[in-house]
This record gives C-alpha cells, sequence and structure tokens, in this order.
C-alpha cells in the first residue's frame, strides 16, 4: 500500500493502493481525497480504511516492536532493545501517521453522506444515516487510539465545533492545535451517542457492498454502545459525565455473545492475509514468540489461577516448526513442558541461545485469515464485572466467552470455570489481560489505568531462563531511556515538532511534558 503525504499535520492524504482484490477486501484502491460521482464509493472507502486501520496498527513494528512486546504477549528473538521500551522513532511516526490516515478516510465517507450533489449517488450503497454513523463510530475508534497512546493530539469531530477541534481540515488549518484529553474523551462519549442514536434499524445492511465489520445496523448499535462503556469506564472519575455514559450504554444495548465480537477478517491466501502471517511468511521476519512470562501465567506458575487450556490455542509446543506452524500440522499436547516462552527483557546477545527452545505463536494466530480483533463479548462482560462491583456471573461470562472464542473444549472450559477463583479487582482484571490477547494497545491502556495484569516482568525484577549447557539462571529486567517502570505513554514524533512546533510545544506543556513517563489523565498514579 502506497501512501502520498500531503501533510504530516494535517493529515489531509491520500491513501491508494497498489494491490488488487477480488475477495473479501475488494475496492481499497480508491482514492477518497478527490471524491468524484460514479468513480468513488463510500463502501470502498470505509472498507479501504478499515483495512489499513488494522493494518497499519497491528503489525511487526506497530506493535510487534511496540505495545504487544511491552505487556508481554511476546518477546522479540533478535533485537530485545525494542523490548526494553527502546521504540524507533520511525515506527513511531508511522503508527501516528497511519491513524490519521484512516482517520481521514472516515470523515471523507462522511462528507460524502452530507454533500447534497454526492449523497444522492452514494445511497445505493446504503442509507446515508447508517454510512455516516459507522463513520463516526470508527472515527471515534481510531481517535481513541491516539489519545490513549499520546495524550493531547489534533482531534475532528463530526458533531461539535468546538475550536479546538482542528484536525483533518487542511482548507482551514495547517498547523492544528492539540486538543485537551478531557475534552477529546468527553466528545467521543457523545460521538458514540449520537452516532448509535442516528442508525436506522429497520435497514437490512449498513452497506450493501464491502462492509467487513459490522453488516447489520443493530451490531453496528451494539459495537458503539460497546465501545462507549469501554471509554466511560476507562474515564470514569475523571471526565464529568462518564457515569452516565457507563449507565446509558448498557441500557443502550452492548454486545451479548461472540456473534457480536467486530473484527476485520483477513483473505486467505498470500494477497492480503493477516498483518504477522505476512510478516513471517512473506517478509520472513521470524522476530517474535510468546513471552515467558504469559506462558508462565497460563501454565499456573504465576497469577491466581490454574492451567488455562488457552496456553495450547496460544502457543504452539517448541518442537513445532515455522513450517509446521503454517500449515497447522503439529499436536497440541497437555505435556505443559511443550510449551517454552521466550524470556522477556533480556539482552539482544542473550536472545540468540533461547531462539530455538521457544514456542512460536499458534497456528491460531499465524494463519492467513486470521481475525483481527477490535472489541469483543468477552472484554465487555470483564467490564460489566467491574461496573457491577466485580460481578462474578459477568467475570466467568468473560472467561467463558474468550475459551469458546478461541476453540477451547466445552469440557475443558466446564473444569477451568470449576476452579476459577471467586471475582476480585485482580482476578476479573488479570483474566481480561488473558482475554485481549493480541489487542495490545488496549491492554497497554488497561495496565496504565489499573496497574493490572500484576504479573507482568517489571523493570528491576529478576526472573530465572534456563541457559543451553549452563542450566537455569537468573536475570534481572533492565529497561532502557532510563526508565523504572512501563513507558506511560508515547512521545510525539519528532517530525511534528520540526513541522508544527509551537502547537506541540503547547501540548507538551499542557500535559506536564513530552516525556514517556509522563501519565494521561485516567493513568493510575
Amino acid at each position: 500500500m502506497k501512501k502520498i503525504f500531503i501533510s504530516i499535520l494535517s493529515i489531509a492524504t491520500l491513501l491508494t493502493t497498489t494491490v488488487s482484490c477480488d475477495d473479501k477486501l475488494e475496492e481499497i484502491n480508491k482514492n477518497p481525497n478527490a471524491p468524484e460521482i460514479g468513480q468513488t464509493t463510500t463502501f470502498g472507502i470505509f472498507n479501504g480504511a478499515n483495512y489499513a486501520l488494522m493494518t497499519n496498527s497491528r503489525g511487526s513494528f506497530s506493535s510487534g516492536r511496540m505495545a504487544l512486546p511491552w505487556v508481554q504477549y511476546s518477546a522479540q528473538r533478535n533485537y530485545t532493545e525494542e523490548d526494553r521500551f527502546q521504540f524507533r522513532e520511525v515506527t513511531n511516526q508511522s503508527l501516528y501517521t497511519d491513524y490519521y490516515l484512516s482517520a481521514v478516510d472516515y470523515k471523507t465517507v462522511i462528507d460524502l453522506n452530507t454533500d447534497p450533489v454526492t449523497r444522492a449517488a452514494n445511497e445505493a450503497y446504503g442509507n446515508p444515516n447508517n454510512q455516516i454513523a459507522a463513520a463516526r463510530v470508527m472515527l471515534a475508534y481510531t481517535f481513541l487510539q491516539l489519545v490513549d497512546a499520546y495524550g493531547d493530539v489534533p482531534y475532528w469531530s463530526y458533531g461539535n465545533n468546538d475550536p479546538d477541534f482542528q484536525a483533518l481540515q487542511i482548507e482551514k488549518y495547517l498547523k492544528p492545535k492539540f486538543a485537551s484529553q478531557t475534552k477529546i474523551y468527553a466528545d467521543l462519549l457523545k460521538e458514540l451517542k449520537e452516532a448509535a442514536a442516528m442508525v436506522v434499524t429497520s435497514e437490512p445492511v449498513v452497506f450493501t457492498r464491502g462492509d467487513k465489520l459490522f453488516g447489520t445496523p443493530a451490531k453496528l448499535v451494539k459495537f458503539a454502545n460497546s465501545l462507549r462503556l469501554r471509554i466511560a469506564t476507562r474515564v470514569k472519575g475523571v471526565v464529568p459525565g462518564a457515569e452516565t455514559h457507563i449507565t446509558e450504554a448498557i441500557a443502550g444495548g452492548v454486545m451479548t455473545s461472540n456473534a457480536d465480537n467486530v473484527g476485520l477478517t483477513y483473505q486467505k491466501d498470500d494477497v492480503l492475509p493477516s498483518p504477522f502471517y505476512n510478516d513471517f511468511y512473506i517478509g520472513n521476519r521470524t522476530d517474535f514468540a510468546i513471552s515467558n512470562t504469559f506462558v508462565d501465567l497460563l501454565k499456573g506458575n504465576l497469577g491466581n489461577f490454574g492451567v488455562d487450556p488457552r496456553l495450547q490455542k496460544y502457543a504452539a509446543p517448541k518442537t513445532a516448526t515455522k513450517a509446521a506452524v503454517k500449515a497447522a500440522s503439529y499436536t497440541e499436547t497437555d505435556d505443559l513442558t511443550q510449551y517454552v516462552g521466550m524470556p522477556y527483557g533480556i539482552t539482544s546477545a542473550q536472545a540468540a541461545g533461547q531462539r530455538p527452545s521457544t514456542s512460536f505463536w499458534s497456528s491460531n494466530v499465524l494463519k492467513q485469515d486470521y481475525r483481527e480483533i477490535l472489541m469483543e463479548y468477552a472484554e465487555v462482560q470483564f467490564l460489566l464485572a467491574e461496573n457491577n462491583g466485580w460481578n462474578n456471573a459477568n467475570y466467568q461470562n468473560g472467561v467463558r466467552a474468550s475459551m469458546e472464542r478461541w476453540g477451547v473444549s466445552a469440557a475443558k472450559i466446564t473444569a477451568f470455570l470449576a476452579t476459577l477463583p471467586a471475582a476480585n479487582q485482580a482476578n476479573v482484571l488479570n483474566q481480561k489481560y488473558i482475554a485481549l490477547f493480541m489487542q495490545p494497545y488496549e491492554a497497554y491502556a488497561e495496565y496504565r489505568r489499573t496497574g493490572f495484569p500484576n504479573t507482568i516482568l517489571l523493570p528491576g525484577q529478576s526472573y530465572a531462563f534456563n541457559v543451553p549447557q549452563a542450566g537455569v539462571t537468573t536475570y534481572t529486567f533492565i529497561a532502557l531511556n532510563n526508565l523504572t517502570a512501563m513507558p506511560a505513554r508515547f512521545t510525539y514524533p519528532v517530525n511534528l515538532q520540526q513541522l508544527n512546533g509551537e502547537n506541540v510545544a503547547a501540548a507538551a506543556a499542557a500535559i506536564g511534558g513530552d516525556e514517556l513517563d509522563t501519565k494521561l489523565i485516567w493513568a493510575k498514579k
């Protein structure tokens, strides 16, 4: 996918592609920046934006070298400096920019459905109100990723003309302000409430073609309410009115089963496969393995739980080769010694000796048609458990839903739930972390908000691992960048300081400094 940048500051950008598709992800090669009637379709722009959003935020650089190892779902087999918080600036810049690229496209869907000249032509692709609602919801999701990662950022709202909301408007603002976190989170909640209310549920579909996320308006409404519940829970006690949004979102109808999960399923081919399959098998970047701390949590060696049957669904046996994982030709086993995580936080020199004896992710993850999840029913149940006073029924529902999604047998689910310790803050949030596997940015936000999971390795802590020909030894996780804890945010990309320096400086001052350890407004203090 080729991206032509007009201005990284205004992020008014073309998104074009050089790949064609004749299967499930059609019509992504459109130019949304200069729409013409009969030439540009809203469903094509929407589908392309969704594909770009997930692919560019869940790949081996944007995810695998930032949030994914930080929350210890993975550990790198080569460049462990990034596991120790020394991320690449080019990765940071790409992640920031790619979010805005998708935001431009979602706004274009709205523009095409509000301009009388183009609205009529695009009615063939779905009810205009439903198209606008879908774009508003996805804009909320996209800006949530940005504000959760950086703090104050340039922001745009469909339904709010606040003068601080200057993003995505190159004709007016070449150097947009950075809106405050409080304003952004409050507006995200408002946008999701209004988007859900404008959905025409009597229509059979949201888009007549190209929509691979929602399908029905009812599913769109559930996603909007569930995302609203996520955000309101994150900022309750910090952003005024959040508690009311929690109540209203639940009353409005949130996800009620795994059928309501929202995710993008990639094609079962080597043309448009899932991001990590592409990087492992086409790019030959086998830099990642499941981490030892996560494997030990699933084995029952850490935390408060027994052996978790999701272990075999998340990880391959250590004897499974890269080719066997690709072909899904290995056999799952209950022999726990066959599942070994890559030691997290060791040096690159130490990593070389560990690679041959550790587990890759399973073939459930490293497959062409993997489904990257935006939000799922299990998370909703954990949110309900928290907001219902650490409710045990919601907690168990969340664990069951996660296991069912990953294909754990009914017998193993029943056995695990029979030994599951009662709901409390630690148990609910640690299980939520397990369920969020491969959704690293949400897990990263939750860790900063709550301090859970409390089973990950922190800077200064020691852990045992096996050294070939030398036996078991211990190492101490030493973070880089002089950090003594997990980064509290990403720093603003350096090029923004060069091109929009005044507003970057104002934003840095407003949040307390453009530093990795500057905490966001909802972070655990």
